[in-house]
């Protein structure tokens, strides 16, 4: 995901909230959320890279590759219907007519994290070769390119604001009884160079390996597809929201690559 907005907390202006217990439980949820969120973007890297974690991308039980290929795609499907439908604005609306809007983006955090967790179980191996490289130099190359995308990932996310994105910022303002500011439109750091240097670096690490399976080109192709439909669907809510401010930003910054694209 990519996000170039933020919200930060007025600390200074009192509203009125709910009881303290429903803000302590509401706390409590976010807290919750927000770290099986981490333990789950943890193992997403040790799953792609295969390493550490006790099953990756490449490990799991045998399947034929029909079968094999049918339930990988469902998983994928399940997090990508999940993840879109739940970042509209529409279902933030109808959310918040149900619950407090303060827990909305933890429980966006919490199911993704839920349907990722599923994926990694479920998985099926497709482990034939699409390439190896045994060069010293060049796999080590590739583990660096990877290590370096999901270093994009995590330092993009504190360029906007990494626990308003994960849904702390909220849970915490409403502890305390304060309001939250208004949405404010900006460009830290990446993003005056690329407009979403978050997905640049998922791209980044799913591609940049010394090992490439069918299975792990699978699950690149299929999210790289889905990053494009992902930006496609963010900018056209961000347009919503900002307007002449944001098609600006689009028109002079580049969508991934700086000055290319």
């Amino acid at each position: 995901m990519s996000i170039t907005l933020s919200s930060s907390t007025d600390a200074m202006s009192p509203v009125h909230t709910p009881s303290r217990a429903t803000r302590l439980i509401a706390l409590g949820y976010g807290i919750v959320a927000y770290l099986v969120f981490m333990g789950t973007f943890l193992y997403a890297i040790g799953f792609v890279s295969s390493a550490v974690v006790p099953k990756s991308i490449n490990t799991g039980p045998a399947s034929s590759w029909s079968t094999a290929l049918l339930i990988d795609l469902v998983l994928m499907s399940i997090f990508a219907l999940q993840h879109s439908g739940m970042a509209r604005s529409g279902f933030k609306t109808l959310f918040a007519r149900f619950a407090l809007a303060a827990v909305e983006r933890s429980t966006f955090v919490l199911l993704a994290s839920l349907s990722l967790i599923l994926l990694f179980w479920q998985w099926r191996p497709l482990p034939a070769m699409v390439w190896h490289i045994e060069g010293a130099v060049f796999a080590g190359a590739a583990t660096v390119g990877g290590v370096i995308g999901w270093l994009i990932v995590l330092y993009s996310t504190f360029l906007i604001s990494h626990f308003e994105l994960f849904g702390l910022n909220q849970v915490i303002t409403l502890f305390l009884g304060r309001l939250a500011a208004p949405i404010k439109f900006k460009t830290p750091g990446l993003y005056r160079l690329i407009r979403h240097p978050i997905y640049l670096g998922f791209i980044i690490a799913f591609w940049s390996t010394p090992l490439m399976s069918v299975g792990q080109l699978l699950f690149a192709s299929v999210t790289t597809a889905y990053i494009f439909v992902g930006i496609w669907l963010e900018e056209r809510d961000l347009v919503a929201l900002f307007g002449d401010e944001y098609r600006k930003y689009r028109q002079r910054v580049a969508m991934l690559l700086p000055g290319l694209f």
